[in-house]
């Protein structure tokens, strides 16, 4: 799940600093301010003070969920956390619902409800788009992962620093599964901010190296074509190996989608 983020209010400037973001239309600015600015654009994320307060906060509102902790300490009772949601939870369904109410509870109601009424709409979705990239790629390393804004093509044909390229996800990388990445990160994700944020968000996790895409301002594929649901197991996954043994005399065609996606 990649959606602790923070927002800031919009800042009126005539004349923004370089720091600053800007969009070319009306005549309005978008500024953002961060200790770790620097690293948005740059790719090198060094842990900061506010890590351990993200992590604890994100993990205290799953753990709620879930009704089960882990007596595992920082990140790697977090993984326990999801890996119980994905257990305790009848379907895959359940498990996304479950993930969106986690989203959720980490902001004041309000606070979605304005900034989809009042800020979604501002240039076309763009302003939005470009916002909440900026503040994932600030605020959300501690569980993804370095990561930097990049431009995305938009649906009308023109690109807009609204993407968030992950290196290296961790969330994926200790989870080791292609089920919980999908479940609890990838499409709740994308109808959290849709639906609560009036943000469209297509993520394009890739199995092979780790990374992902976020494309804010882009709507995702159909599920039917959207082939990271049909991505086999890791193979790093601890269970893809025992299960690739009780049914090596099966087809290959009969193993290729992970049972968890």
């Amino acid at each position: 799940m990649n959606s602790l983020v923070f927002l800031r209010p919009l800042t009126f400037s005539p004349s923004p600093p370089q720091s600053k973001l800007s969009v070319k239309n009306p005549s309005f600015r978008i500024a953002f301010s961060s200790a770790q600015s620097n690293s948005v654009e740059a790719g090198e994320y060094k842990p900061g003070v506010f890590d351990d307060l993200f992590l604890n906060l994100f993990r205290s509102r799953m753990v709620k969920e879930v009704g089960w902790d882990s007596e595992k300490p920082g990140y790697d009772g977090l993984i326990d956390v999801a890996n119980q949601l994905m257990m305790k939870s009848k379907s895959n369904s359940k498990v996304k619902e479950a993930a969106v109410r986690i989203l959720i509870s980490l902001f004041p109601p309000f606070l979605l409800d304005l900034y989809r009424m009042l800020v979604a709409p501002i240039g076309g979705g763009k302003v939005a788009a470009m916002m909440v990239a900026r503040v994932t790629a600030l605020s959300c390393q501690w569980l993804m992962g370095p990561c930097t804004v990049n431009s995305v093509n938009l649906p009308d044909g023109s690109s807009c620093r609204s993407g968030v390229f992950v290196e290296r996800c961790k969330y994926l990388e200790e989870s080791k599964c292609v089920g919980i990445c999908i479940n609890t990160c990838k499409l709740p994700t994308q109808t959290f901010f849709k639906d609560y944020m009036g943000v469209p968000l297509a993520m394009e996790p890739d199995f092979t190296n780790y990374s992902c895409q976020f494309s804010f301002g882009v709507l995702p594929p159909r599920p039917e074509e959207d082939s990271t649901l049909k991505e086999p197991c890791l193979e790093i996954c601890p269970n893809a190996t025992r299960r690739k043994e009780i049914n090596r005399n099966m087809d290959d065609k009969e193993l290729v989608q992970c049972p968890k996606a």
